[in-house]
């Protein structure tokens, strides 16, 4: 059958039999897995408590990502807060946090971390009920924890004005979503034979096909995708950011699957889209460990440094990306002290080579961090 004969690939008679060109696909997969491996390198010669910094680092960019794409936006603190509690990772204070940010979270670190156990229907319906945990989408009463059924008509993906919509895709009709859904966790849990890279792209492109639910569909998908992406790196700990680089890349993401939802089986294009998007995720990743590094050597050069409370907060404030220069009255002001009391402070730290006098000019002294040699 011809992609002519059909509007959407669901309804190709030999769905869901996805083909794909592995050959084409063999050079993705083998730069994927080289930027893993770096990646994994710099990891493995450093403490658990750097590890889990980094990973904190990188599931908050998740969480806060994966509502961000479907024009959500979460408080970053609220997540870290939350996701640095349930992992028992020390922060020090915790900003306060909602049944919402809740939710999210959950469904994310069960899909990480719990990613060897079983994706099976309640687990599902447990991680769409943690997302929406008022029923409602915004305004609209849904469906929580349980498969859509078509009370408002058939399930189409659309934009534009009423009206004026255009339908970008339309779902299998919620009659056949039972035998669906069975048909994909199967095949999720079983041992289908594609290479696990493959296996996750292909999940993430099936399920938003099915688009089980009211909503909530692509949160979901890239879970899954997060939960298979985990089991092929052996690891349960993320240290990259899938859902951060298809923000990056919205517009990009919803075009090809569009294409791919309108085209036939193989899906090759959509896989190659796939690699190459989780291939920059990786290359991303190296820029928050760089920090997480950084920061970490400098505490570990000037651990035996006597500091009292508001050096070390200012400290993790340039450590952290302060914007502009930090100077005597910036430092008085953001530790809440007197001027003379800031000055005290920087010149214990100049006296100790935890700070230096910028070399940069001005009409009042700054400061810098002394940092510590790379390596």
């Amino acid at each position: 059958m011809n992609s002519g004969d059909y509007k959407y690939l669901w309804q190709a008679g030999d769905w869901p039999s996805f083909r794909y060109d592995l050959t084409r696909l063999a050079g993705p997969l083998s730069e994927v897995s080289r930027t893993q491996g770096l990646l994994l390198g710099r990891l493995a010669d450093v403490g658990m408590a750097l590890r889990e910094q980094a990973s904190l680092s990188a599931l908050t960019e998740d969480v806060v990502k994966t509502s961000e794409i479907e024009g959500e936006r979460l408080d970053v603190e609220s997540v870290r807060s939350s996701i640095a509690r349930r992992l028992g990772v020390d922060i020090g204070a915790r900003a306060p946090v909602d049944r919402h940010v809740e939710g999210v979270v959950e469904m994310v670190l069960d899909a990480t971390a719990n990613c060897v156990d079983p994706v099976t229907r309640e687990r599902l319906f447990g991680w769409h009920a943690a997302l929406f945990p008022t029923g409602y989408s915004g305004l609209s009463k849904i469906k929580v924890g349980g498969w859509r059924d078509e009370a408002s008509g058939p399930m189409q993906v659309v934009s534009g004005p009423i009206g004026r919509q255009r339908v970008h895709f339309e779902a299998p009709p919620a009659d056949r979503l039972e035998t669906e859904t069975r048909r994909f966790l199967d095949w999720i849990n079983g041992e289908s034979g594609e290479p696990p890279l493959i296996k996750a792209g292909l999940a993430h492109l099936w399920f938003v096909t099915l688009h089980p639910f009211d909503d909530g569909n692509g949160r979901i998908a890239r879970a899954i995708g997060d939960l298979l992406l985990a089991r092929a790196d052996g690891s349960p700990q993320r240290f990259y950011s899938l859902s951060a680089q298809i923000q990056r890349e919205r517009k990009a993401y919803y075009d090809i699957l569009e294409r791919t939802q309108k085209g036939t089986l193989d899906v090759t294009d959509w896989l190659a889209w796939f690699l190459d998007a989780l291939h920059r995720a990786v290359d991303q990743a190296q820029h928050p460990l760089d920090a997480v590094l950084t920061k970490a050597r400098f505490w570990q050069r000037f651990a035996g440094t006597p500091m009292n409370a508001r050096q070390v907060k200012l400290l993790n404030r340039l450590l952290g990306g302060f914007e502009g220069k930090l100077t005597s009255s910036k430092w008085a002001a953001i530790a809440k002290c007197s001027p003379d009391t800031a000055l005290r402070d920087i010149n214990e730290l100049l006296a100790h080579g935890v700070l230096r006098k910028s070399a940069a000019g001005g009409r009042s002294t700054s400061y810098e961090l002394n940092q510590p040699p790379a390596g």
